[in-house]
């Protein structure tokens, strides 16, 4: 991967803090070595640590953590003019995690090929979310999809809502 910038020294400082997180799960029974900073105005608003083991939750992924962290603090559910900077390049649900937060930059350090060497291959999920349906791994099917629709048409003419 080419660099694409030259990073501030606040900006390695922001990237040290989650590595140091990172670092932080290794020789515990938390989770993986993984460790995440969302940033704000020059603040850290949110920190996160892998604690998939920690909490029995395969969503509470160093990134997912630290969003939720962010939000909390921020009072908000999306990340608007904040920084994430992840020690390890983004899996397929963090990332999803992310966009879904809309912050206006991601900054890794550890590719997903160096995660994989250490025993965090996610390159099998990246094989399967192209595939329609009918074609992944796991089982999939639809059903009642008519009725379903009827949620978004309520949602769509209702007065009180939140659009995100």
């Amino acid at each position: 991967m080419e660099k694409i910038f030259e990073p501030s020294e606040e900006q390695k400082a922001f990237m040290r803090e989650a590595i140091k997180l990172a670092n932080s799960n290794i020789g515990t029974t938390n989770g993986g070595p993984f460790g995440a900073v969302v940033v704000k105005n020059g603040q850290i608003v949110g920190k996160g640590a892998n604690r998939v083991t920690a909490t029995n939750d395969p969503t509470a992924h160093a990134e997912v953590v630290a969003i939720r962290d962010a939000c909390k603090h921020l009072g908000t559910f999306q990340l608007d003019d904040c920084d994430v900077y992840a020690s390890c390049e983004p899996c397929p649900m963090c990332l999803g995690a992310i966009y879904w937060a809309r912050p206006k930059r991601l900054f890794f350090a550890a590719t997903r090929e160096n995660a994989a060497n250490a025993g965090f291959d996610d390159s099998y999920i990246y094989q399967q979310i192209p595939l329609s349906p009918e074609k992944r791994d796991i089982p999939t099917a639809m059903f009642l999809n008519a009725e379903a629709q009827t949620v978004f048409k309520d949602w769509i003419d209702a007065d009180q809502k939140i659009p995100y």
